[in-house]
């Protein structure tokens, strides 16, 4: 998908940072107090564990420490924009999956993987520049932009795990403020146009589908819903119908219908 040619949404880099490390402590005073049998349960995620994706939550924080140790590549640009990296995602999930299980087995002990990630994170990545290039497996990416996919990879894995094991991990804002925003303006580069409103409040606005644009009044045809259903949605944990059966999305006019669009991540 080529990029986008309006001007992309700019991201604090301290406030995704702190974003980052703040939903991922949540996360690990969590996981730190599962049972062996909570560990054991099933996920939504094919045939994953708990123990499974509690592992693998760590490597939203390991990536990025691993890849900033590696040599900065050569050049100016990034090979891979923001809104290019939800729709990379899907191509990956062999590998991840591979790659998930084996950390698992060979790090049992989450307590001290937890602290390992949390504190080599701590020592790398705080005074680098948000231009700073990493290779990630996906293409070299901006460091700022590489961190806003964190809070995707932390807030979605997060509600797999509430979901799974019973929990009621809280959401830290300014990390499901990201995530929000840019799955919302993942769904606007998929499908470009002015015909169609989606309200994400209180965090995103955007247009998009083609047809007649609205520029006053109210739109003939707007979709509403809450942060976490438009990230069910966007990632395939919900369907459009399903959602709006139980009233999580209202949506009105006769374009307002989302579902040949969703999900944007595979």
């Amino acid at each position: 998908m080529p990029p986008s040619q309006k001007r992309a949404r700019r991201y604090d880099l301290v406030r995704t940072r702190t974003a980052v490390q703040a939903q991922f402590a949540h996360v690990r005073a969590a996981v730190g107090a599962l049972t062996p049998d909570q560990l054991a349960l099933p996920t939504r995620l094919g045939e994953w564990t708990v123990r499974e994706l509690a592992a693998h939550l760590t490597m939203a924080l390991s990536n990025v420490r691993r890849n900033l140790e590696l040599p900065e590549p050569p050049g100016e640009k990034p090979e891979l924009a923001l809104l290019e990296w939800p729709f990379s995602t899907a191509e990956r999930a062999g590998r991840i999956t591979d790659d998930t299980k084996a950390l698992a087995a060979d790090r049992p002990d989450l307590d001290a993987l937890y602290a390992e990630a949390a504190e080599r994170f701590e020592a790398v990545v705080p005074g680098v520049g948000e231009g700073r290039l990493l290779p990630t497996r996906v293409g070299v990416m901006r460091l700022g932009d590489f961190l806003v996919t964190r809070t995707v990879e932390l807030v979605v894995h997060t509600d797999d795990l509430n979901a799974a094991a019973g929990l009621d991990i809280p959401y830290d804002r300014q990390a499901l403020a990201a995530c929000t925003r840019l799955l919302t303006d993942a769904l606007a580069e998929k499908a470009p146009g002015g015909s169609v409103e989606v309200r994400v409040p209180p965090f995103s606005v955007v247009q998009c589908v083609q047809g007649p644009k609205h520029t006053r009044g109210t739109p003939p045809n707007v979709v509403e819903t809450d942060p976490l259903t438009w990230i069910r949605l966007a990632t395939g944990r919900t369907q459009w119908s399903r959602a709006l059966d139980e009233a999580k999305v209202s949506a009105s006019g006769e374009r307002a219908d989302l579902s040949d669009l969703l999900p944007l991540l595979g």
